[in-house]
């Protein structure tokens, strides 16, 4: 099971969408991450990380996106549930 989220969803929609908007804006590019993380009370790294994870989801950057993750881990709970066994 996994921890529960130290920051709630809108929150961390809203400073998402702020970093975004920042690093659009040359002159607030630099730095924006951190800065933004200082305001909203947030770590500089999970913002970073929510940051990278929207624009995968976006299709701006390659990676594995949110649905594709969800979609993975249910495939994998049902694969076990119905007795499957991995070979290593």
């Amino acid at each position: 099971m996994a921890a529960p989220k130290k920051y709630g969803q809108e929150l961390r929609d809203r400073a998402t969408r702020m970093a975004s908007d920042a690093r659009r804006d040359p002159a607030t590019a630099t730095g924006a991450i951190k800065r933004i993380a200082d305001q909203l009370g947030i770590h500089p790294e999970a913002l970073r990380t929510w940051v990278r994870q929207a624009e995968i989801d976006d299709g701006v950057r390659p990676g594995t996106t949110s649905e594709d993750t969800a979609r993975i881990a249910e495939l994998e709970a049902r694969f076990v549930s119905c007795g499957g066994r991995t070979r290593y």
